[in-house]
């Protein structure tokens, strides 16, 4: 990580998302940069590219993963909740104990791979309850709020929207609008999910639309924000386009790639 920034020298920072258990690529993440930037999705519950890996097979196996994936790929998904549901039931009442231990490990791996200073939020997959037990000092998690960084306002809404899947951290439209405008004016606005642009929400793999906010592109059509950084569509048709004078940009599936998108100004 480099010094903090001084004087008239140039400010770079280093935007990641959807890390979903990549804690080897995240501890060099901010390598180069004076702060990294995490948007959310550091659990790892199933890995769509190989499904050997998360919580999910760990405790089902692969086949069941299989099972599962090939469900929901087809927009099967009360097949899939029903099935889930009976796999489920075998691991009896302490389902939810068993997956907060599954996540409070990865994220005892993730928080620690975290540079200094690192500023995140959530994804739809986190367990905010969860993060102040891991967020070290060298962390500052938003949400709805902002900070500064190199002169520079970033405004950090978590989350996403609610659908079929049912991830842990989704809220309803009007609660993100809510937080959306909380958050006001910034030089950059930081979200987990994409504005809803079709281009931008659908997923070529998956080869479906994933849920984007009608209340963030009204806010970016609106206060003008110079970028819009987000993540959560692992393989978007279009990764970055311009709305009237923002710039935004799907800062990649770090999961996979394992490389940051650099911010320098």
């Amino acid at each position: 990580m480099a010094p903090t920034p001084t004087g008239n020298r140039r400010t770079r920072v280093h935007v990641v998302s959807d890390v979903h258990g990549n804690a080897r690529d995240l501890a060099r993440a901010g390598d180069g940069a004076d702060a990294l930037i995490c948007l959310g999705d550091l659990v790892l519950f199933l890995d769509y590219a190989d499904h050997s890996r998360g919580i999910f097979p760990d405790l089902f196996g692969v086949e069941n993963a299989d099972r599962i994936v090939e469900l929901r790929t087809a927009r099967r998904f009360e097949e899939a909740r029903e099935f889930g549901a009976r796999l489920w039931a075998g691991v009896g009442s302490d389902r939810w104990v068993v997956i907060e231990k599954a996540v409070r490990k990865q994220y005892a791996e993730m928080f620690a791979a975290f540079p200094t200073p690192t500023y995140a939020t959530y994804g739809n997959v986190d367990m905010p309850p969860l993060w102040p037990e891991y967020a070290g000092p060298g962390t500052t998690v938003l949400d709805g709020e902002r900070v500064e960084i190199g002169g520079w306002v970033f405004g950090f809404v978590g989350g996403g929207l609610r659908t079929p899947m049912r991830t842990p951290y989704e809220i309803s439209d009007e609660e993100y609008a809510a937080k959306i405008e909380a958050v006001g004016e910034v030089d950059v606005l930081c979200t987990h999910i994409p504005p809803e642009v079709p281009e931008l929400v659908y997923d070529t793999v998956a080869r479906r639309f994933e849920r984007g906010s009608k209340a963030l592109l009204a806010a970016i059509r609106r206060t003008k924000p110079r970028y819009s950084l987000f993540g959560h569509v692992h393989q978007p048709l279009v990764r970055r386009m311009r709305i009237g004078a923002t710039e935004c940009v799907n800062v990649g599936h770090f999961a996979g790639s394992g490389t940051p998108w650099a911010l320098e100004w």
